[in-house]
């Protein structure tokens, strides 16, 4: 059994040191579904003094009186259960004299109580000055739609900005730590499990018993139209927006390999002035991310920006799923089987880049090197491209079954020639799926500045 805490440690540490200060603490917890929120929210408040209440899609009535019922529970106040409250004030001005000191009052999908009334952030701003906040108490307030979360609590014209003591934008799980999710698997395994499940908790256990046998999983949890993946890209979407027929149009172009802003509008029809929103939108929502080749001086003005899917399983879904939702819905599964089996390894070699870019913070290499990041201009693209002071440092990553030769090293030194190295100390590193040809290997012994990762080799990272 692992520990459902791994790579949260960090979180832990936040919620605990809030929880110990002198002062009351009013915590924000958000990020998308499905990373695990909630179970943290859970663990840390295990064998504390703790009211949690979990908001839903009821009437705001209904919703005041089910906090009320949860603080009644809690006080044993058979008083307060019997009588029915109408407005948020009078709740709380019942809890100013109930609520003691060292207490955690957590209000979990914080977002469905501004859906219900538009001033609940207002109202309780004003109790957290006028009461809690005098009180010592740790407030959390938790929410997956990131959207609404940022308008309500954290961004500059909500009431409770500025409330706030810490804030958690609770990421997914990072590739180094899968081994410890699935043991006795191996990297290569690994890489692809990673290339599905993209470090989303819900999304690892319902994979964890696959971990040899991808693409078994693949049709038990996916290509069911009764399991739990197999719609989640659309419930994740519905929640965040009105009309998710452009999102997933756009979405399906992007996992399709087109990042071009130009490309995505000629492809819809579209003016990118139309378009922009849209992707702006889902920048926002965490679902696209929009990158910039880290040569670039001033990032946010370049017009080089490219946009990805940052989710790894909605990458693979709108990949290989959302095209063939027909074939599935009247049971021909093993034609879109056919699809992913001939599809898998290109897909997992974009997924592959992804992961040996963030890996260099963890590679240990006798260069110093302050940030790293992607590079490409109209004729070439360089998978992994490190600046420093004093160096740069140049990589390829190959995810093929052919053993990477000096011709792909010869390829990439070209490449480097449209970059201003700006008379730096240049390296250059390549990782490889296969490994590497004995003449690549001998080149490298002699000239001491190419670093070369096969699998194996980066297995050991994770020791």
């Amino acid at each position: 059994m692992y520990d459902r805490f791994i790579n949260r440690e960090k979180e832990i540490e936040t919620l605990n040191r809030e929880y110990d200060s002198a002062n009351s603490s009013f915590v924000v917890i958000y990020g998308r579904r499905r990373t695990g929120k909630t179970t943290l929210i859970k663990e840390f408040i295990n064998n504390k003094k703790a009211v949690y209440f979990l908001g839903d899609t009821q009437t705001e009535y209904n919703q005041i009186n089910s906090m009320k019922n949860t603080f009644a529970d809690y006080y044993n106040d058979s008083f307060i259960r019997k009588i029915s409250i109408t407005a948020w004030e009078s709740l709380f001005d019942y809890l100013k004299n109930k609520i003691e000191e060292n207490t955690i009052f957590v209000i979990d999908e914080f977002q469905y109580l501004i859906k219900g009334n538009k001033a609940f952030a207002s109202i309780f701003n004003k109790f957290w000055e006028g009461i809690f906040k005098e009180k010592k108490i740790m407030v959390i307030i938790c929410g997956s739609l990131i959207g609404m979360m940022y308008e309500a609590a954290l961004g500059y014209a909500s009431p409770l900005y500025g409330r706030r003591t810490a804030q958690i934008n609770l990421k997914p799980i990072d590739f180094y730590y899968y081994g410890e999710f699935f043991q006795n698997t191996s990297i290569d395994n690994l890489i692809k499990l990673y290339a599905v499940t993209g470090g989303i908790p819900k999304y690892i256990e319902h994979f964890r018993e696959y971990g040899n046998n991808l693409l078994r999983g693949i049709k038990e949890k996916i290509l069911d139209n009764n399991a739990l993946l197999y719609s989640e890209p659309k419930f994740l979407l519905q929640e965040e927006v009105m009309d998710t027929s452009t999102y997933f149009t756009i979405l399906k172009i992007i996992s399709e390999g087109d990042s071009k802003i130009g490309n995505i509008a000629a492809k819809m029809n579209l003016n990118t002035n139309n378009l922009s929103p849209f992707l702006t939108k889902l920048v926002e929502l965490d679902i696209l991310e929009k990158l910039i080749p880290v040569t670039e001086e001033n990032p946010e003005k370049s017009k080089k920006g490219l946009y990805f899917i940052k989710d790894n399983f909605m990458n693979f879904w709108f990949r290989f799923i959302f095209p063939r939702m027909g074939y599935i819905e009247v049971g021909n599964v093993e034609l879109v089987e056919k699809y992913i089996n001939e599809g898998l390894e290109l897909y997992v070699s974009a997924i592959f880049e992804k992961i040996c870019l963030n890996l260099m913070y963890r590679i240990n290499l006798p260069v110093e090197i302050d940030k790293f990041g992607r590079w490409w201009d109209k004729n070439n693209e360089i998978d992994i491209v490190g600046i420093g002071q004093r160096n740069m440092i140049f990589g390829e990553c190959k995810w093929s079954a052919k053993k990477v030769g000096v011709n792909i090293l010869t390829n990439l030194i070209n490449k480097t020639k449209s970059i201003n190295t700006m008379d730096k100390k240049i390296s250059y590193i390549l990782f490889s799926k296969e490994g590497f040809t004995e003449d690549m290997k001998k080149y490298s012994e002699e000239r001491r500045d190419v670093y070369l990762f096969d699998l194996k080799m980066l297995a050991t990272l994770f020791q």
